[in-house]
């Protein structure tokens, strides 16, 4: 990060042992807080009020070694020159506080993607902030934080507020205020702030803005979100002391609020590329947007912008679009994108090439150019299997994400289809054209990376329009034809799988046995493995009757898990359609969905070992599969 410039970063990092601490003085007990605590693969929706408990507990073990981590952290942040920025308290808090202060203004927020509402993991707990106890929690975390950290100032000999003062709190995080009156908003910003500046006289309140609303399908500050009008807004943003509030315009580079915002009524924001939700893999983004965005916005009519942030749900992927970010803290002028992709291949490979050139111009036009606006982008079915029932086109279940849609069974839709926003026919002579350059680049672990990656776009791309056709033959009860695609769209899976095995960036096992490395018992080790088996496929379910919305969220295209996962899942389901047309019946959608539900939780039980190490020659395998596929 320092390398590219960040002097901001975040630093989370260990906040739940601060956390018990804090709650021990307010006579919450480290049992209390084993229902509170998401597990180590799920702390971000539990640091923000989205679920609890969900892969838990954490060990004492877990909170002292985090606490440890984030010390160091926070020390070398400092050495490189860096104001870390540090968590704050929104009002999140465990149920035992409504027991402990019965009087105090508590509420239980409604349900957030679950299933059925299942208090075990959603329904947390929100702490009003007009009620006198949130200040005095909030000030206390802040507290108890200079308490834990003092030690690096006093090595450093500055005061604590001399090297940090930058505190994060996001209030309602997809979730709703209880209501809309200005005069509640501003009391609850004045709180928040409150909490921070009686802890740190010099506090400034850093506040992303682009948050999902459960009840109006927006975000917040989304321009047409049915919440957040113009006197909400103001109320919020001007409810603590000019220049103590700094806003993320978390999505500018999709959807930029400072536009419609009036520069967030003169409050100063950073202008952020979002970019990735659930680290997905894909190729996708707007250099376009990326290489203008900021410009425009820093010489705009009175501009209020005071930086350029990243503030993805992952990083490991499409390099080229961080790449570009970084550097738009330093650009006064918009960049020439053909000019520049020439210098970053260039620099990435480490020599030019003209059929290198002639692709990544593709690129650009294709894969690198999605003006939809459509959020979520990778829900290929290879990924993300439709779960619906295609014998009748109103009993649809589920339609992927990037439609941001979810149906009824009593819903009229047509059939399911993956986000697509290019020709595919254009990647793929941006692929051929790749592969031609194969021998100029032997060793060049980048060029590797992008070879496997771009022809896994184009193979999974290809596994869509397969799906459909299995799906269309099974509609027209033709079995051979289902049969026909169902095997070929299974044979994709497997040698996606082979592909990505030959990258030592598209590993399961890497996965694993990271989260692994950090237990100290069996039973940590057990628990680390199902938490990061568990945020990769399929959260929640446990009836296996109701699909949740969040099964394939943080998918991933990982050699093991394509083949382990996905492999059997499809299978099941062309067995259930196959089925269906020998047997001359309905298809049997509950007893489909029960089969896959209790495979994914037995996998995600499992302790199968996957490898650490790529195999295998990443372009002759690239070459033998699109001969496979594509050649003509």
């Amino acid at each position: 990060m320092a390398l590219q410039g960040v002097n901001l970063p975040l630093a989370f990092t260990g906040q739940e042992a601060i956390w018990q601490k804090t709650f021990k003085g307010f006579n919450i007990s480290s049992e209390d807080l084993n229902n509170f605590f998401g597990g180590p693969a799920f702390l971000a929706w539990a640091r923000m009020g989205n679920m609890h408990g969900w892969g838990g507990p954490l060990s004492q073990n877990w909170l002292d070694q985090q606490l440890t981590l984030q010390k160091k952290i926070v020390s070398r942040m400092l050495d490189l020159g860096m104001t870390p920025v540090l968590p704050s308290f929104s009002g999140n808090v465990p149920a035992a506080l409504t027991k402990i202060y019965p009087s105090a203004k508590i509420t239980r927020l409604g349900d957030w993607n679950t299933v059925d509402g299942d208090p075990r993991w959603c329904c947390t707990y929100l702490l009003d902030p007009s009620d006198p106890l949130f200040v005095k929690i909030g000030e206390a975390f802040i507290r108890q934080q200079i308490k834990v950290l003092h030690f690096l100032f006093m090595v450093l000999s500055t005061e604590y507020g001399d090297v940090t003062d930058i505190y994060n709190c996001d209030t309602f995080n997809e979730n709703s205020p209880p209501t809309s009156n200005p005069e509640y908003i501003s009391d609850l910003g004045a709180a928040v702030y409150e909490a921070m500046s009686k802890a740190d006289k010099d506090a400034i309140w850093l506040m992303q803005i682009y948050m999902f609303l459960a009840t109006s399908q927006g975000w917040l500050f989304y321009s047409d979100s049915a919440f957040w009008k113009p006197p909400q807004m103001k109320a919020l943003l001007h409810s603590v002391p000019f220049g103590k509030m700094i806003v993320l315009d978390l999505f500018a580079d999709v959807k930029p609020i400072w536009k419609s915002s009036f520069q967030f009524y003169g409050t100063p924001y950073i202008w952020c590329l979002l970019h990735n939700f659930g680290g997905n893999i894909e190729m996708y983004g707007i250099l376009d947007s990326i290489s203008s965005g900021p410009v425009d916005a820093r010489v705009s009519d009175n501009s209020t912008m005071v930086g350029v942030g990243m503030c993805m749900e992952g990083i490991e992927q499409n390099p080229v679009v961080y790449e570009l970010m970084s550097e738009m803290a330093f650009r006064d002028d918009k960049v020439q994108i053909l000019d520049w992709l020439k210098s970053y291949s260039q620099r990435r490979y480490g020599k030019a090439n003209n059929q290198i050139d002639a692709a990544w111009e593709i690129l650009y036009r294709t894969v690198y150019n999605c003006t939809d606006g459509i959020a979520d982008h990778n829900h290929d079915f290879i990924v993300m299997l439709p779960d619906w029932d295609p014998s009748n086109l109103r009993k649809i279940d589920f339609l992927p994400l990037g439609n941001r849609r979810f149906l009824s069974q009593e819903t009229k839709s047509d059939m399911p289809q993956a986000h697509l926003w290019y020709p595919t026919e254009e990647v793929t002579k941006a692929l051929k054209l790749f592969l031609g350059a194969g021998t100029d680049y032997a060793g060049s672990l980048t060029y590797r990376y992008d070879l496997v990656d771009l022809t896994r776009q184009v193979l999974s791309k290809l596994a869509n329009q397969v799906y459909i056709k299995a799906v269309t033959s099974f509609q027209k009860k033709d079995i051979n034809a289902l049969a026909y695609y169902g095997n070929k769209f299974l044979d994709l899976i497997k040698d996606i799988d082979l592909l990505l095995a030959s990258d030592d960036n598209f590993l399961l096992g890497t996965w694993l046995e990271s989260a692994k490395r950090l237990a100290v018992n069996p039973s940590e080790m057990k628990q680390y493995e199902w938490n990061a088996r568990t945020q990769v496929t399929m959260w929640f379910d446990s009836n296996q009757t109701t699909q949740s919305k969040l099964h394939d969220y943080a998918n991933k295209f990982w050699s093991g898990l394509l083949e382990g996962y996905y492999l059997p899942r499809a299978s099941t389901y062309f067995s259930h359609l196959s089925r269906s047309l020998r047997q001359d019946e309905k298809f049997k959608l509950r007893e489909w969905r029960k089969e896959w539900i209790l495979q994914s939780n037995t996998w995600q039980e499992g302790n199968e070992l996957y490898p650490v190490k790529a195999k295998g020659d990443a372009l002759a395998i690239s070459k033998a599969l699109y001969e496979k596929y594509l050649g003509q």
